[in-house]
């Protein structure tokens, strides 16, 4: 793909700044390596050096929309910064291809002693836009913000909801080139924000390419072709929306490098424990499709999860394995495993969990997604207050199951589960996580279109 292709190309971005205990050292700093070179000495450095990105590369094509996670402080602002061109970059280069248009934080870009009014002008100027194209554009700007006569105001009278409304104007329907948006979105109201997602899926099927930052994974899944998680100002990964997501939520929920020795050795144990086990399930699966329900479920969860009809082996799975699903059982209607589910009618999973170590009040959760990845339904056992057992013990299994109605609209769908605790701290620990390891296919529905069945009904009266 040509250069003329891309919006914007990143080839190994650094960005370091330098951090000093004191204003005193930042004076040494400013003195002292000029001396040392005056008298042929080797240079003596007062800071510390701290890298906000380390060789940070990509690629955005035109017309797309790339989402960036990560945690606070893993260097996505500074990034879009320099790709904005308010910072200067220590090392790499930055290739932009077309007008960009960023709303990098709150207020930015805005004179606090002018008015709304005032600040379309300035920001439109700023963006290349002469007075004349502005006034051609300005209605629809104010529309847009919709705030009232309180656009003839300073702002800094305004609210967060005001400027942010205000600033995502301006930037929105000058029709940039790239669009960057940096959790603005995040203050504004419900209404506001559909507005402003109507308006970014406009710019993109007009040739926009956005780059765009938020903590809510199910707007990065909805809304981008694809997306890149930053850690430490390292890139881990980039890909796909959902597996990206699915990623950062590793690093947000517990997904952590074990340093206690013990706990290392536990899981070493675990690890034979459970190869043992698999080749054991193996040589005694029995078959159950078609099963009439005749068995027991106990006698049904006999086999091997990832032998199962409906299961992903695409499946996204990790955990520390102190507590296992080791088989699941699916049935509707007295059948097992159905290849198609019957709208409306009820389905029951069984899963079967052994503990290979003592865990202490154990979670289950359970999570509908689309095959797009966007969470329908997602509950747990401490959430409907079902306690599972105060202390599960190792070589101790556990059959969880969950009934629930087919409300969802036809199509394709993938079911996680997963089996956590919570460390003294507080934190979570999780022992295995299986995200979209089910897949369901529902089948033809009549009475609405949309993801699920909200169980409206129509009424009319005649007078």
């Amino acid at each position: 793909m040509s250069f003329n292709d891309m919006a914007i190309k990143i080839d190994n971005i650094s960005k370091c700044y330098q951090v000093y205990e004191s204003p005193t050292r930042r004076l040494k700093q400013f003195i002292v390596p000029r001396l040392d070179h005056y008298l042929g000495k080797p240079p003596r450095n007062y800071h510390e050096d701290f890298w906000a990105l380390r060789d940070i590369s990509f690629e955005l094509p035109r017309g797309q929309t790339m989402g960036i996670v990560g945690r606070n402080g893993s260097g996505k602002s500074t990034l879009l910064q320099i790709i904005a061109g308010t910072l200067s970059p220590t090392g790499g280069n930055v290739q932009v291809n077309g007008r960009v248009a960023a709303l990098l934080e709150l207020g930015a870009g805005f004179n606090s002693d002018f008015s709304g009014r005032e600040n379309v002008y300035l920001n439109a100027s700023l963006l290349g836009l002469s007075r004349e194209e502005t006034d051609i554009k300005l209605d629809d700007i104010l529309a847009f913000a919709d705030i009232g006569r309180f656009i003839d105001s300073p702002v800094r009278s305004y609210s967060s909801g005001m400027l942010v409304r205000l600033a995502f104007a301006v930037q929105a329907q000058i029709d940039p080139e790239i669009l960057i948006v940096d959790e603005a979105l995040a203050v504004g109201d419900a209404k506001f924000q559909a507005k402003c997602f109507a308006r970014l899926k406009k710019l993109k099927q007009n040739g926009t390419s956005i780059l765009f930052v938020s903590h809510a994974t199910e707007q990065i899944v909805t809304h981008c072709d694809s997306a890149m998680l930053l850690d430490g100002g390292v890139m881990k990964s980039k890909g796909a929306p959902r597996d990206i997501v699915n990623r950062y939520l590793d690093i947000l929920f517990g997904k952590q490098k074990i340093q206690n020795s013990e706990r290392q050795a536990v899981v070493k144990q675990i690890d034979v424990a459970i190869e043992g086990e698999e080749k054991r399930s193996a040589r005694e699966m029995q078959s159950v499709n078609g099963s009439n329900g005749s068995m027991g479920i106990a006698d049904q969860l006999n086999g091997v999860y990832t032998e199962r009809p409906n299961y992903n082996p695409s499946e996204y799975r990790w955990g520390d394995r102190a507590a296992e699903f080791m088989d699941y059982h699916l049935s509707q209607a007295g059948k097992s495993y159905p290849s198609s589910l019957i709208p409306h009618e009820e389905i029951v999973f069984s899963f079967r969990v052994l503990f290979r170590a003592t865990v202490v009040r154990p979670i289950f959760g359970f999570a509908v997604k689309t095959k797009e990845g966007v969470t329908i339904y997602n509950t747990n056992s401490e959430w409907q207050s079902v306690e599972l057992t105060d202390v599960a013990q190792p070589n101790e299994e556990m059959i969880v199951s969950v009934t629930m109605p087919v409300m969802l609209y036809e199509g394709d769908y993938f079911i996680s589960v997963g089996i956590a605790s919570s460390s003294t701290e507080g934190d979570v620990i999780p022992h295995d996580r299986r995200y979209d390891s089910i897949h369901l296919a529902v089948g033809a529905v009549t009475s609405f279109t949309g993801l699920a069945d909200l169980n409206a009904r129509i009424k009319f009266e005649t007078k």
